[in-house]
C-alpha cells in the first residue's frame, strides 16, 4: 500500500463524511492550512536560492585562470567558517551553474611518496 498523505488522509475522511458539516469544514480548513504551508515554504527556498551566500560569492571571486584546487582556495579566502567540504561544495555548484570550470591537477610527490591527482578549479 502506498503511504498517504496528510492530504490525502483529510480528503478521504471529507468523502466518507460528506453528511457531516462540522467534519467537511475542518477538512477543507486543514487542506487550506496545508497549501499556505507548501506555499510559503516554496517562498522560502526560492528566496534562499536567489541569495545564494557569501562563500560562494568568495569562491567565485577567488577562481583565476591558474586551477586551484579545494586547498588553495581554503588558503587565499579568510572566512573563519570556511572548510575544505564547504569550499569543494561551493566549487561544484559553481561548476554547475557554469561559472566555472572543473579539471584534474597532478601534485608532485613528497619525499618517497606517489603523485597524487587531485581536483582543480578555474573560472569559466
Amino acid at each position: 500500500m502506498e503511504k498517504m498523505t496528510k492530504r490525502d488522509l483529510y480528503n478521504v475522511i471529507k468523502n466518507a463524511m460528506a453528511d457531516n458539516a462540522d467534519v467537511v469544514a475542518f477538512c477543507d480548513k486543514e487542506l487550506a492550512a496545508l497549501d499556505h504551508k507548501a506555499e510559503k515554504a516554496k517562498e522560502r527556498a526560492a528566496k534562499k536560492a536567489a541569495e545564494g551566500d557569501a562563500l560562494m560569492d568568495a569562491v567565485a571571486a577567488v577562481l583565476t585562470d591558474k586551477p586551484m584546487t579545494n586547498a588553495d582556495i581554503l588558503a587565499v579566502i579568510t572566512d573563519e567558517e570556511a572548510t575544505v567540504n564547504k569550499i569543494a561544495y561551493r566549487a561544484n555548484a559553481l561548476v554547475k551553474a557554469g561559472r566555472a570550470v572543473k579539471t584534474e591537477v597532478t601534485v608532485p610527490a613528497e619525499e618517497g611518496g606517489k603523485a597524487r591527482k587531485l581536483v582543480a578549479y578555474t573560472k569559466a
